[in-house]
C-alpha cells in the first residue's frame, strides 16, 4: 500500500478507536475478496456473455416467464457453497462483539456477514440462505433445496420454492428499510465499503446519516466521495485488517 493510503488508514483507526456507535453499509466489493464476483467490475456478471443480460435474468418478469432458466443462472452464478468470510467480514463481527458496531446494512445476499459472526445484519436485498414455498409459505433454510433440485425446486405441496432475494422489479422489505434508517440516522460513524453507490433505493439510505464521520472505502471513486471525511481507494478487507 502506498504512503497516502497508510496515512488514511491511520486516520481511520483513530476515528474507529474513538467511536462506539459505528454502522457499516456495504456492497458487492465486500465479498469479492472471498471470491464472489460483483456485477459492474471488469470480471463482474455484467461483462459476461449470456443469452440475456444478467439484470434481465434476475428480474421478477424473467423469474415468472423463464423459471427454469432463472434457476439455472441463479444456481450457476449466485450460489457459492464453499465461499468463506474474509478479513472485512471478520473485522466487522469483531467490532460488533466489542460493542463498537451497532449494525451492518448490506446489499449482499451471500450470508457471509453472519457466517463471520455478525448478529445484527440488515439484508436489503434478501439472502440466498432463505427460501419459501410460494403456495403454502413453508420456509426452507440454506440453499441446498435449490442447489440440489433438478430444474425448478418444488415444495411437498407442489408449489415453487422461491429464493428470498429481491429481484429487479421487486420492492425492498419495508421493515428492513426502517431498521436501516434507524441505525444509520443514529450512528456517530458511518463506514461505506465495497459499493459504487449506484443501486437505488438502497444507496439513498446513506442520506439519513447526520454525523460528521462518513468514511468511504472502495476500489473506485463513488458519487459521494466529496461528502466523506475519509476516502480510501483500496480493497476493503486489506484496509479493515489494519485497524
Amino acid at each position: 500500500m502506498d504512503e497516502k493510503i497508510l496515512e488514511q488508514i491511520a486516520e481511520l483507526k483513530k476515528l474507529t478507536d474513538e467511536s462506539d456507535n459505528i454502522v457499516f453499509f456495504g456492497g458487492a466489493g465486500v465479498s469479492t475478496e472471498s471470491g464472489i464476483p460483483d456485477f459492474r467490475s471488469e470480471d463482474g456478471l455484467y461483462h459476461q456473455k449470456y443469452k440475456y443480460p444478467p439484470e434481465t435474468m434476475l428480474s421478477h418478469t424473467f423469474y415468472r416467464t423463464h423459471t427454469e432458466e432463472f434457476f439455472e443462472f441463479y444456481r450457476d452464478k449466485l450460489l457459492a457453497p464453499d465461499i468463506q468470510p474474509n478479513k472485512a467480514h471478520r473485522k466487522l463481527a469483531q467490532w460488533e462483539q466489542e460493542g463498537k458496531l451497532k449494525a451492518v446494512v448490506t446489499q449482499n445476499i451471500d450470508g457471509l456477514h453472519q457466517k463471520a459472526g455478525s448478529k445484527n445484519v440488515l439484508e436489503l436485498h434478501g439472502s440466498v440462505l432463505r427460501n419459501y414455498c410460494e403456495k403454502c409459505g413453508k420456509r426452507y433454510d440454506g440453499f441446498e433445496v435449490v442447489l440440489q433440485a433438478d430444474g425448478v425446486p418444488k415444495c411437498d405441496c407442489g408449489g415453487t420454492i422461491k429464493p428470498d432475494v429481491v429481484l429487479y422489479e421487486e420492492g425492498l422489505d419495508q421493515s428492513t428499510i426502517e431498521k436501516s434508517v434507524y441505525f444509520i440516522s443514529h450512528a456517530d460513524m458511518l463506514i461505506i465499503g465495497g459499493t459504487s453507490l449506484a443501486v437505488y433505493p438502497a444507496a439513498g439510505l446513506i442520506d439519513y446519516y447526520r454525523g460528521d464521520k462518513l468514511v468511504l472505502i472502495n476500489k473506485q471513486a463513488t458519487t459521494r466521495d466529496a461528502q466523506a471525511r475519509i476516502v480510501i481507494q483500496a480493497p476493503i478487507g486489506e484496509v479493515l485488517d489494519r485497524l
